[in-house]
């Protein structure tokens, strides 16, 4: 019961620090001392605290796409296993159901964004759109595959890929991870798929997407992405962090990881400028060709070769 607690306090407070250690790492690069790592906290209140802009051109499904998005992804996080080896809901199949409960608060999310009337948010939304196409066809070949060398299809199986795979299993882990963090830049809008720092018409994709939000409204969509970055970082802990090494030892390695991976973004962020829209494709791209590595790893693992 009291990792469980644990586990929900961490999805409630740790996505704030992990987008404060991002920002700070940046600023950290460049030459300043920056913001505290709670001002992704202190904004969240006080964007709870402010009244709502509205414009008239919307309908309900624009009011109501804020909670139905935070709802989802904290729905989601019960699938997913964080501080300790095993998610809160731990079901066959679980990682069908974690996708599919993010497609869910994804589609809200484009048809609230094309429901202002507004072509430049409808861009973001085909955008966004496009992206996910690419990205959910890659993430459920990977599980599939992983999943495939254990017979366990829960997220259990990903922290015996070495026990399962025998002399594929780091490779599988490496190319794994490559794919996941992919992913972590492409669904939590992070440089070089998207800027979230920017207001540049033509390379806008999520921020674009929300323009018409404000107050409590923004502040849970804000939220909820955050807590999307955790869940897909929870995933990487789940392959890193060896199982039965301990209730303590675990929760101070998977933290230590969460705090190490906000760095890289950050760092990258620092590093890199985000890449013409022409080239996002390919780069997104990556991720299914790493993930097919996997599906070839894992296949000359089950069958031989």
């Amino acid at each position: 019961m009291a990792i469980k607690i644990l586990n929900i306090l961490i999805v409630l407070f740790v996505p704030f620090l992990m987008l404060g250690v991002i920002k700070k790492t940046k600023a950290f690069w460049g030459g300043r001392y920056g913001a505290s790592v709670f001002q992704p906290l202190y904004d969240f209140i006080k964007l709870m605290k402010k009244d709502f802009v509205i414009s008239k051109t919307t309908s309900g499904v624009f009011r109501i796409t804020p909670v139905i998005v935070i709802a989802s992804v904290l729905f989601a996080a019960l699938f997913v296993p964080l501080a300790s080896s095993s998610a809160i809901i731990n079901m066959e199949a679980g990682f069908i159901v974690f996708a599919y409960i993010l497609s869910f608060s994804k589609f809200f999310s484009l048809i609230s964004a094309m429901d202002t009337g507004s072509s430049f948010e409808g861009m973001g939304a085909s955008r966004e759109a496009c992206f996910t196409t690419i990205v959910e066809p890659a993430f459920f070949m990977l599980l599939a595959s992983i999943m495939a060398l254990s017979g366990n299809y829960t997220f259990d199986s990903l922290g015996k890929i070495i026990e399962n795979a025998g002399g594929y299993g780091i490779l599988i882990c490496i190319f794994a991870i490559l794919v996941l963090f992919i992913m972590i830049l492409t669904e939590g809008s992070r440089v070089p798929v998207d800027d979230p720092a920017t207001h540049l018409e033509l390379t806008m994709i999520h921020e674009v997407m929300i323009l018409d939000n404000s107050a409590s409204d923004l502040a849970l969509i804000s939220w909820a992405n955050g807590i999307k970055m955790l869940l897909l970082s929870s995933l990487i802990a789940a392959i890193v962090i060896p199982q039965g090494i301990g209730t303590g030892l675990s929760i101070c390695a998977y933290l230590g990881l969460m705090f190490l991976i906000s760095v890289i973004i950050g760092t990258i962020e620092s590093a890199t400028a985000r890449i013409r829209m022409s080239h996002v494709f390919e780069f997104i791209f990556v991720m299914s060709s790493f993930t097919l590595i996997v599906l070839s790893l894992v296949a000359a693992r089950m069958f031989g070769g």
